[in-house]
């Protein structure tokens, strides 16, 4: 049984073009089907009720990287140096991880993903670590290539992300100026940076709800034969959870 999986896009108007475009870096895509999952595109174009077929079709929900979260989600003013938002994904995104929740869908949330996750649940953000985790040894936001590890992270032994990875310690890449801040109360981290910064998370209350601050998409297809790597086991153990739901409801 191939599992649908519905990865969240963004909407941008670049100055050439006529109208807003629907954009998603392929990576997303190009990861999920790798591990034999059919990839359905989820965006700020849909109305609510299209969005809603679509979650009754897919068998997981990926929340993936881009620009910043609204503060306003979270009760703050912009800071300075806040990025890029956009409202329409903001709300399309809070919609869609609300009724993925109520249906019972696992969820990946990525990079991005994990902020929102974090936010929607009731936590707050880092809205730019350079200026207010000055002291912090880790530079987040990396100058190596994408395709490159950048920093070490810690996993918490008893949690479900350890499980998956077979390991206590993980070299991730970074590529993000917002964190989360104060953890949702229905979250649980379960690894962190050499920093103490959180890098992922796992749902107490959702049967199979993961965040991680780093891209595993973009670590995934390193040494793909290699089943150690850590993010490839990661979407894997998505997409296999994915097509057991898609086997249950076909059963």
């Amino acid at each position: 049984m191939t599992p649908l999986i519905g990865i969240t896009t963004t909407m941008r108007t670049p100055a050439t073009a006529r109208g807003p475009q629907v954009i998603l870096n392929a990576g997303y895509v190009e990861a999920v089907e790798r591990h034999g999952a059919t990839a359905i595109l989820l965006s700020p174009a849909h109305g609510q009720d299209s969005l809603g077929r679509m979650l009754d079709m897919v068998h997981g929900l990926v929340l993936s990287g881009g620009e910043d979260v609204d503060p306003a989600r979270y009760g703050q003013p912009p800071h300075p140096a806040l990025g890029t938002v956009t409202p329409e994904r903001d709300e399309m995104e809070f919609a869609v991880l609300a009724g993925a929740l109520e249906r019972g869908l696992p969820v990946l949330a990525i990079c991005r993903g994990v902020q929102l996750l974090n936010v929607a649940l009731g936590g707050t953000l880092y809205q730019d670590l350079p200026s207010e985790r000055p002291d912090s040894l880790i530079v987040h936001e990396q100058d190596a290539p994408i395709d490159q590890r950048w920093h070490a992270a810690r996993v918490e032994p008893d949690s479900c992300l350890h499980g998956i990875f077979g390991a206590s310690e993980l070299f991730i890449n970074s590529f993000h100026h917002q964190a989360i801040r104060n953890l949702a109360p229905s979250l649980r981290a379960t690894v962190w940076a050499e920093d103490g910064l959180i890098e992922g998370v796992e749902s107490m209350e959702h049967p199979w709800v993961v965040g991680v601050q780093w891209h595993p998409e973009r670590g995934e297809a390193e040494l793909a034969h290699d089943k150690r790597n850590p993010d490839r086991r990661l979407l894997w153990e998505f997409v296999n959870v994915a097509r057991t739901r898609a086997q249950a409801v076909v059963g």
